[in-house]
């Protein structure tokens, strides 16, 4: 009996050590969804739905600065960043993709895909020049990848080809991740793979993956790796969002093979995973719509830490802070023991 307790005293005492909270602060509130954040300058800066831009100041609530890039009441799920400028695509044919000037906010039009079937899923710069974005493509079998090099947007030629009702998810502009070798793809529907280009080579690979799918709501729709080798991915079912079997995977072979992680033993669907900064791939941090969830043992298992509904996306300002976005509001949140 006294062996038992001793037991038991040192699992909770463990659980207790390990648990994480979160402190939220509310950085704006606004009529908007918002699926794509970046950080730049002491602030977070987000494009959602009605053609909205903008950003909202880490520390002080009151520098708030938002516009619209167009009049008509464009849905924008994706943004990314250079030097000088953010980057934003309209997920709805014709697809612009708009180029707005980090001082001035002036933005313009570069580049038009007219293609009736354009719905631009996610956007990423990899190095300070390049930056790559990726649609559904529609009718068509070939993976519609697009570059942006030499302050020009173009189609980027690649050899992959997507099986019937293979597509992606616009969920949270993270299911396309790079390093310093490697650029990522994840898919999802009836089926959900990922696909690999090594930078070096421009050439690409294609790897079958256990995670759920089948179904066109089904299927990876979030990604991040440390370094080349440790990938995370997550996902599940929006239609059915308690549904946990088969919805986290992990990878230690640069995206190559992928391995099931608590199946049945997790919060359910998730939209965006990030992995915490300094950890090394370790902690991991994830949200869905009902949910935001925290694994300390590199995506093995997880535990809900949040019952925030509506959070799509999220992103880490420093390895004990983060923000979150969704429906009407961006959050702040403290991370700690």
């Amino acid at each position: 009996m006294k062996k038992q307790f001793v037991l038991l005293l040192l699992i909770f005492i463990g659980s207790f050590l390990n648990a994480q909270t979160l402190k939220f602060k509310t950085l704006l509130q606004d009529k908007i969804s918002i699926r794509a954040l970046q950080i730049y300058d002491g602030k977070v800066w987000y494009s959602g739905t009605d053609s909205k831009f903008g950003f909202a100041d880490l520390k002080d609530l009151k520098k708030q600065k938002q516009i619209k890039l167009s009049d008509n009441n464009f849905q924008f799920r994706t943004l990314a960043q250079d030097k000088n400028n953010f980057y934003a695509i309209n997920v709805e044919s014709p697809a612009y993709f708009f180029k707005i000037a980090k001082k001035s906010f002036v933005s313009k039009i570069i580049y038009t895909d007219a293609s009736t079937t354009a719905f631009y899923d996610a956007l990423r710069f990899v190095n300070d020049k390049v930056a790559f974005a990726f649609s559904d493509s529609g009718d068509s079998k070939k993976l519609k990848l697009s570059i942006y090099n030499n302050d020009k947007w173009s189609h980027f030629k690649n050899p992959v080809i997507l099986n019937e009702g293979e597509a992606a998810f616009a969920a949270s502009n993270t299911n396309l991740v790079s390093s310093n070798n490697y650029l990522w793809i994840a898919t999802g529907g009836k089926f959900s793979r990922i696909i690999r280009m090594k930078f070096k080579s421009n050439n690409f690979e294609v790897f079958k993956t256990p995670f759920i799918q089948g179904t066109s709501s089904t299927g990876i729709y979030s990604i991040d790796f440390y370094k080349d080798n440790f990938g995370i991915a997550v996902g599940g079912d929006y239609t059915r969002q308690s549904d946990n079997v088969n919805n986290i995977a992990t990878s230690i072979d640069k995206g190559e093979t992928w391995q099931i992680q608590a199946s049945g033993k997790n919060a359910g669907y998730m939209t965006c995973v990030k992995i915490r900064p300094g950890s090394k791939g370790k902690e991991i941090i994830a949200v869905g719509d009902q949910h935001i969830s925290y694994s300390n043992d590199f995506g093995k298992s997880w535990t809900k830490i949040s019952d925030e509904k509506n959070l799509y996306v999220c992103t880490w300002i420093d390895k004990n802070t983060l923000v979150f976005a969704g429906k009407d509001r961006i959050l702040k949140a403290e991370l700690s023991l």
